[in-house]
């Protein structure tokens, strides 16, 4: 399994993940901290993250895949009668999208930058590792 399919399906898991949690009675719903907003921002911005990375051809369609999941888990909070919708949640998860699809976008534009030993490689059959410019055995320079 390649990188971007793996990430890809962590997209859809993270998806799952969000959606139980923001579904699920109060009771239920995992707390990974005291601060409800950074998790939030957090949830969003690795979803929009993963998702960018495993689509980078589709960064728009990912963006409003994204968003538009935002705003369906929150209003469909409202539907729930222990849960609420609130206008400040909803900022927050779009921000953490914004921001999440922003950085695989920008992650997967120059990942040659990002990569361990990513210089270039010379794709031509017949160099065999001398200088460009230095002058070949055989020929006058």
């Amino acid at each position: 399994m390649d990188f971007k399919r793996a990430a890809s399906f962590l997209a859809w898991l993270l998806l799952g993940l969000i959606a139980y949690s923001t579904l699920s009675p109060l009771a239920m719903r995992p707390h990974m901290g005291s601060w409800v907003q950074v998790e939030r921002f957090g949830a969003f911005g690795l979803l929009g993250l993963m998702f960018a990375i495993g689509h980078p051809r589709h960064v728009l369609s990912v963006l409003s895949i994204v968003l538009a999941a935002a705003v369906g888990l929150e209003l469909t909070q409202m539907l729930s009668a222990d849960r609420h919708a609130r206008l400040i949640d909803l900022a927050v998860k779009m921000a953490g999208a914004g921001c999440g699809v922003s950085a695989g976008w920008l992650l997967t534009r120059h990942w040659q930058r990002f990569r361990v030993g990513g210089g270039r490689v010379n794709e031509n059959a017949n160099y065999r590792g001398e200088n460009i410019g230095a002058s070949r055995p055989g020929t006058s320079a």
